[in-house]
């Protein structure tokens, strides 16, 4: 990509607002994914994470900012769009850890279709309702036995959410039914003591662009700030909501979208 993301490599600076934490995190191997990974990290959390096989050199770079940063990586090669797959990776991270302090759940998929709903096909609306909610739903559930109290789960939402652009129709409305969720499943577990909240970037720099929009001159753009955000400047908002700093808050969007106001 040029000019490559930022995801923090230079600029994040760790205080141990989750030192001992252990997090599971879709979606780890670029983008936001990787920031939070890296900002976690810094931060004193061991980081299991997952990647599609196709990307496995990605990911391989997400496991050295992990372990240079003095914290363990498990990096697991998984589509969320399989429930066993999804069973199997919160398996595997009790077999890692006994328990999961924090469930970040990030990865998501999206093509531009900008001939509207009817070059939507059957294909695509699947791959991209079982990638964004499927399996939130099914890591959500499984993980939340091995979840102990104080612990949270973080789900990524989006402007498109509450101002969904028409070449996004479909991740648009996977992205309202994320903040929905959010804020349904944090009344449900509130008495458990795990919160659950989620974050809304705006327009943000990842490989996801260049590789589902047809032209990229104008993206982020539209943003107040006139600009995407790098992958680094979201990463705070994720350690902020796992950490103890955040106890009293839950069924919360923080909205990260360079000035657009939301709801």
């Amino acid at each position: 990509m040029d000019p490559p993301p930022d995801h923090g490599e230079d600029s994040y600076r760790g205080r141990g607002r989750l030192q001992g934490h252990k997090a599971v995190l879709t979606g780890g191997d670029s983008g936001i994914g990787r920031a939070v990974a890296l900002a976690f990290a810094r931060e004193g959390a061991d980081v299991l994470y997952t990647y599609l096989p196709e990307e496995g050199e990605e990911a391989a770079e997400t496991t050295r900012l992990v372990q240079d940063a003095g914290r363990t990586a498990v990096a697991v090669a998984c589509d969320i769009r399989e429930e066993q797959q999804c069973r199997r990776l919160v398996d595997r991270a009790v077999e890692e850890w006994g328990r999961i302090d924090i469930l970040v759940n990030n990865a998501a998929y999206q093509m531009s279709q900008p001939d509207g709903i009817a070059s939507i096909t059957t294909e695509q609306f699947d791959r991209v309702v079982r990638t964004n909610l499927y399996g939130m739903f099914w890591l959500s559930k499984m993980a939340l036995p091995h979840i102990p109290r104080g612990g949270s789960i973080i789900n990524t939402t989006s402007v498109q959410a509450y101002q969904p652009s028409p070449h996004l129709l479909d991740y648009a409305m996977t992205k309202g039914a994320i903040a929905t969720f959010t804020k349904g499943l944090a009344q449900m577990v509130a008495a458990d003591g795990v919160r659950v909240n989620a974050v809304a970037p705006g327009p943000v720099w990842t490989p996801l662009i260049p590789a589902t929009l047809p032209d990229t001159t104008e993206f982020g753009k539209q943003s107040p700030m006139g600009r995407p955000a790098q992958p680094a400047e979201m990463a705070p908002a994720y350690v902020f909501l796992a950490s103890p700093e955040a106890s009293y808050i839950t069924a919360e969007i923080v909205n990260a979208t360079g000035g657009s106001p939301l709801p």
